[in-house]
């Protein structure tokens, strides 16, 4: 557990070829309440459009408070031509008996359908792989966001199960489908 602790307390940068993904900190409150108050971007996920700037700062208090206790979290995923934040990814539980964990992400909007998810989410399964010596990673989706899958499918998750009725989310029972790539498996 200490090993976790040492490296969510002090989460590097990850770089790709457009992106730099790094901590979330204060200064990015604009950049996420540009996109975190879409509700088309929260749709989907399992928090609700933020309706101020302030909850925006609350989100970003909370994740850096997440940090500092060591607790997974997330990067922010900012582009190398202007620094902008524009999505997160990132982890949202680990089990370090079972060298297991969940990934979660979300994207402004403007950003969709340009292979920015995929690009950061490959970087961070490779550091899930390759830092943090999992085994096994996975993610789920809305049964009603495809568009989810395809990116999980790009990076070389394979699609295990439907979940059904998973979660409840904006006032619904949602289904799921749970993917996930294991250490063994080809990374594309």
């Amino acid at each position: 557990m200490q090993f976790f602790q040492s490296i969510f307390s002090g989460l590097p940068h990850l770089e790709t070829e457009r992106l730099i993904l790094r901590p979330l900190r204060m200064g990015d409150a604009q950049d996420l309440f540009a996109y975190a108050r879409d509700p088309e971007v929260s749709r989907h996920v399992l928090w609700d459009a933020h309706e101020n700037i302030g909850q925006s700062r609350q989100f970003l208090r909370a994740a850096i408070r997440q940090y500092r206790h060591g607790l997974p979290g997330s990067f922010a995923i900012t582009l190398k031509s202007s620094g902008r934040m524009i999505g997160t990814v990132g982890f949202m539980w680990v089990n370090t008996d079972s060298r297991s964990a969940e990934v979660g992400y979300s994207l402004g909007r403007d950003y969709w359908n340009q292979g920015i998810m995929t690009e950061a989410l490959r970087a961070v399964i490779a550091f899930g792989f390759d830092t943090l010596q999992l085994n096994r990673i996975e993610a789920q989706h809305e049964t009603d966001n495809p568009a989810s899958g395809r990116v999980m499918a790009h990076v070389g998750m394979k699609e295990e199960g439907l979940l059904r009725q998973r979660v409840r989310n904006k006032g619904r029972f949602a289904d799921v489908k749970l993917w996930a790539i294991l250490r063994s498996d080809p990374r594309l």
